[in-house]
């Protein structure tokens, strides 16, 4: 029996391609017109902007829930300190965007000459120099996209598999401009998984952001509350017996960052001598729970990150 699936009207389909073609439109005029104007003074003014019109927007209200789901020994203004930081933070890395290969700037002998700063040196010298597949992965905290750029300043290339925008218009733009600055890219869709064991094959390093929610995948304590997590990164763990390193990015003040590379996983392995997936999973979920409770106003809150696992349907053999 062929699946039900829900057929939109053409209409339907004409509007809301519409709709992100203009909202397209508009945020590449922004970034273009942002391109124009001094790196600092239209990252604070995109901050500012971001920090006020944010708090109406419609999934501000999933924010909050989500904060006082994970927060809730917070004060009410305390949860609105955060949202609003949540908002400025996404607004800077909008702007941080199209600067990228102007702001960034690493002074090795100094750092706090640069507008980074690192912190791990000798694990990305490490991961340099390791032959054979290794994993990174990260959360969607600080400026994320600012990762692969500081793995090429110690010449390590990092495949990373990142979510491209919903809407196809500027996912396509998007794709295009980081293609030239920021190394190789995996979308996150049907067949990244094979893409990703490719690169892996190679004896290439991946990286992967693991803080999204997965529809069936294993079950892990977030926050204190259960939810799925995605089980690509443990997989690939398992598959290929490689180093995992967590990797992130810390928004300092003054417009710095601080880039850090962690000490590689103690890797949990079951009876049969295999990573066990599930431990492992929840490990990193762990690793990123402690990041976000650090600087909570620098995740990504927006997304419903505690919905309940699917059940897994498993298709039975017809009977004669």
């Amino acid at each position: 029996m062929a699946k039900n699936r829900t057929k939109y009207p053409k209409w339907y389909v004409w509007m809301r391609n519409a709709r992100d073609w203009t909202l397209a439109r508009w945020l590449l005029a922004f970034l273009w017109f942002v391109k124009l104007l001094p790196a600092n003074g239209a990252i604070n003014a995109t901050a500012w902007i971001t920090r006020k019109i944010g708090m109406f927007h419609p999934r501000t209200k999933d924010a909050r829930a989500n904060l006082i789901l994970a927060f809730p020994e917070k004060s009410a203004e305390e949860i609105e300190t955060i949202l609003h930081g949540m908002w400025e933070n996404l607004g800077r890395t909008a702007a941080e965007y199209a600067f990228l290969d102007k702001i960034f700037e690493i002074d090795h002998e100094n750092q706090q000459n640069g507008r980074f700063e690192i912190s791990g040196s000798k694990n990305f010298e490490e991961l340099r120099d390791h032959v054979g597949p290794a994993i990174c992965f990260t959360a969607h905290t600080g400026n994320w996209e600012v990762l692969p750029v500081g793995a090429a300043a110690y010449d390590l290339n990092i495949t990373a598999l990142f979510r491209p925008p919903n809407n196809r218009y500027l996912a396509r733009e998007v794709l295009k401009a980081r293609k030239t600055s920021m190394g190789h890219l995996v979308p996150s869709k049907a067949g990244a998984a094979w893409a990703l064991s490719g690169v892996m094959d190679e004896g290439g390093k991946v990286g992967v952001l693991a803080d999204q929610y997965f529809a069936r995948g294993p079950e892990v304590t977030f926050f204190g509350r259960q939810t799925a997590a995605n089980p690509l990164l443990a997989k690939l763990a398992r598959n290929y017996d490689c180093p995992v390193y967590p990797a992130r990015t810390v928004r300092l003040p003054n417009g710095r960052f601080r880039i850090e590379l962690q000490d590689k996983l103690d890797i949990p392995y079951g009876e049969n001598g295999k990573v066990d997936t599930n431990k492992l999973t929840q490990q990193i979920t762990d690793i990123m729970e402690g990041w976000i409770r650090e600087y909570p106003e620098q995740w990504l809150w927006l997304h419903n990150r505690w919905r309940a696992p699917k059940p897994r349907i498993r298709k039975g053999r017809k009977r004669a």
